[in-house]
């Protein structure tokens, strides 16, 4: 890489890590590229050299968070470990990862932008993790061809996915797994266990339980 490359990234990841502090003080709509060049001490137009617009920026903040997020489950998974063990590990660095960084968590999976449509680049770092739920997934013994609407549509998820040779059943527990883990922690990091008096930790570990013994039945 040579100077002026370095010097577009360092301005760039400079950029991004003002964006940041601006989503984690004021939300999404916080975020402005005039703003962050001022702080930078240069003028707008010299920063859209970098972010064509708030859009771009945003994109690339969506980008980042995906792949920071799929990095942290997977580094916390064990190959060689049984298949509940690393869903266990995979959970627990997923809610972590949400609750210490909840302003990036909600960027992902909080109330849409309004205005902004993410572009279909996030898309491959926004499969990361759901690819690293799969992975985890036990074996399906039975291999039975399942007829219904839903395995049907989980199917040709799973061809979307490229998901290889897991069958639809298995697809059903990674796409269950998915959602009651973010619906466990969308509700904790948006503060909606503070008035129950129970610990939303606990409730997610039963999740987690409860998924690791569906997943084991077979």
């Amino acid at each position: 890489m040579d100077r002026r490359q370095r010097y577009r990234e360092q301005t760039r990841d400079e950029a991004k890590r003002i964006a940041l502090e601006q989503l984690a003080e004021a939300g999404p709509g916080g975020i402005s590229v005039n703003a962050i060049a001022k702080r930078m001490g240069v003028t707008g137009p010299a920063l859209y050299r970098y972010f064509a617009n708030r859009d771009a920026l945003l994109t690339a903040l969506i980008e980042d968070a995906y792949n920071d997020l799929a990095d942290t489950m997977q580094a916390a998974v064990t190959h060689r470990a049984a298949n509940a063990t690393q869903m266990r590990a995979l959970a627990t660095a997923m809610r972590e990862w949400a609750i210490t960084q909840p302003h990036r968590y909600l960027l992902l999976f909080g109330t849409p932008v309004p205005g902004y449509e993410a572009p279909i680049e996030t898309l491959a770092a926004a499969h990361r993790s759901m690819t690293a739920v799969l992975a985890t997934v036990g074996e399906d013994p039975e291999h039975a061809n399942r007829r219904s609407t839903l395995y049907r549509q989980l199917g040709a998820w799973g061809e979307k996915m490229q998901t290889g040779d897991l069958t639809p059943k298995q697809l059903h527990w990674g796409i269950t797994v998915w959602t009651r883990l973010h619906g466990v922690i969308s509700l904790e990091v948006t503060g909606q266990f503070t008035l129950t008096g129970v610990d939303p930790e606990l409730v997610f570990k039963a999740e987690v339980e409860s998924l690791v013994a569906w997943g084991e039945r077979g």
